[in-house]
């Protein structure tokens, strides 16, 4: 069995979950989500703690059953923290803005191109380099930063485009070039 699985998810204060047929519904102070349970998965919901139970012991209950316990548990945080993701733009001329629902992005490329930001996540640009991506739902908070990145992938020459923050980039040497005599 998984490890991760059974340990239970601790509910903090303020937080409230529903459990109606498979649909788990867990809602606090930043906002509310809701996840379909995997067939085979069930829940155990006592007091602050939730715990998740497989019905049987096949292979496929035996994958969702650690998954579904780091997906509930990423849920309980989402509504009470949130998360975020950073991004740093480098390169001249590279920059971004906000305009209510649409990020600008200037990136070399003949036109800006604009993003629509989607309902629940928030986008804050700081000194036009820095872009903060953050919301309460973990899988969509890293699918737009995800999105935003691939515009310009950072190139390994110069190292111009758009990174993570704390992200490595191996920068490599360019051409040697003929030595003059």
């Amino acid at each position: 069995m998984s490890r991760i699985g059974k340990v239970p998810v601790t509910v903090p204060s303020g937080v409230t979950v529903k459990l109606t047929d498979d649909l788990l519904s867990v809602e606090g102070a930043k906002g509310r989500l809701d996840q379909a349970l995997p067939v085979g998965i069930g829940l155990m919901i006592e007091g602050d703690q939730i715990k998740v139970v497989p019905e049987n012991d096949d292979r496929k209950t035996r994958g969702f059953y650690g998954l579904t316990r780091t997906l509930i548990a990423n849920m309980v945080q989402g509504v009470t923290e949130g998360f975020q993701k950073s991004l740093e733009i480098t390169g001249v001329g590279y920059r971004a803005e906000v305009e209510g629902a649409q990020l600008t992005l200037t990136l070399g490329y003949s036109q800006p191109i604009q993003y629509a930001i989607p309902e629940g996540i928030s986008v804050a640009v700081d000194k036009q380099t820095q872009v903060t991506v953050s919301g309460v739902d973990k899988q969509l908070v890293g699918q737009v930063a995800a999105n935003i990145r691939a515009y310009r992938v950072v190139e390994p020459y110069k190292g111009k485009g758009i990174r993570y923050s704390g992200e490595k980039v191996r920068r490599k040497a360019g051409k040697a070039g003929k030595s003059g005599a």
